[in-house]
């Protein structure tokens, strides 16, 4: 008798981590054997397992959308987060046949009340506006899935505490997406998000500290460091600029150079000095331009760079 065909009583799959013969934690499920086996001594702890996979295959999206029996995942980028119905405005019913002229007032007038009804008070027809607005502002400014859930999480919170009161929602959306962006790593100067969001400066700020002082948001400051990759990508620069423009950053970090000083003016001037001594040199409209500081600021930090490191390069 081999040790595949020893057998203990049949225990809870979930509630097993250890091998009752050899006490091991190496444990594999064999789906097409139905069975839970040790993988160091052989003993079958458990048979007739279910399988919790699907049983059908796709070899498309479009036959694995058909195919799925489950609907999208929630979301915070939609007042309802996903959970409610959509009829949509095909005319065609389940397998595909367009519905006939006698119906299509019926459809119309469906529509119509189901799209009212999704947002039945202030609140919703409030945070449609506003996560309408979140995905719009971040996908202008090109940020990931994930930001845009964060801001949305973010705003929601807000709502919730009635901080939208006496703002306007275009100023808390643009604060939501700066304080998300800065939280998940993806920091972007604020300058950024006004352009994109058609607000001013000041008030994206003055609406940052609230939520900041409010919600409790912990942040880190951002350093020099979080914007060069960004910055070298929108440039057309290589790799050897952007790691001698950190290594620039790392010499002004040793001289305590960067305390006091905007990140992005420090991280444009890191890379106008790592361009120049990499043969690739940028303008400096173009990188004022991408890293959103005018052209005096570019110049100060360069005069403070290359004079205290002592570097050989002219503007």
């Amino acid at each position: 008798m081999t040790a595949f065909n020893k057998t203990k009583e049949k225990i809870e799959v979930d509630d097993i981590e250890f091998c009752p013969e050899c006490n091991s934690s190496h444990l594999e499920e064999d789906y097409e054997r139905g069975e839970l086996v040790c993988a160091d001594c052989g003993l079958v702890i458990s048979e007739n397992l279910i399988d919790p996979g699907q049983e059908w295959r796709g070899f498309d999206a479009e036959q694995n959308e058909k195919r799925a029996r489950t609907g999208a995942p929630i979301t915070y980028t939609v007042h309802d987060k996903g959970l409610s119905t959509e009829i949509s405005w095909k005319n065609v019913d389940i397998y595909g046949k367009s519905v006939p002229a006698r119906n299509k007032p019926q459809l119309y007038r469906m529509r119509k009340w189901q799209k009212r009804l999704r947002a039945a008070n202030a609140v919703e027809r409030n945070l449609m506006v506003a996560l309408s607005s979140i995905e719009r502002t971040c996908s202008n400014m090109g940020l990931p899935k994930n930001v845009r859930e964060e801001a949305a999480v973010i705003y929601r919170k807000a709502a919730s505490k009635d901080l939208i009161r006496g703002r306007s929602i275009e100023g808390v959306v643009a604060a939501s997406i700066y304080a998300a962006a800065r939280q998940l790593n993806f920091p972007r100067a604020i300058e950024e998000v006004a352009r994109s969001s058609r607000v001013g400066r000041k008030e994206i700020g003055r609406n940052y500290r609230t939520l900041v002082r409010e919600l409790k948001l912990s942040l880190l400051p951002t350093t020099p460091e979080d914007y060069i990759s960004r910055f070298c990508s929108e440039l057309n620069l290589g790799t050897d600029v952007e790691a001698k423009a950190l290594e620039i950053l790392k010499g002004m970090k040793e001289g305590s150079l960067t305390v006091g000083k905007g990140p992005t003016g420090i991280a444009a001037a890191a890379i106008y000095i790592a361009a120049i001594l990499s043969g690739k040199k940028r303008t400096q409209e173009e990188i004022a331009t991408v890293s959103g500081v005018t052209e005096v600021t570019l110049r100060n930090r360069f005069k403070d760079i290359t004079t205290t490191l002592s570097i050989g390069a002219e503007l």
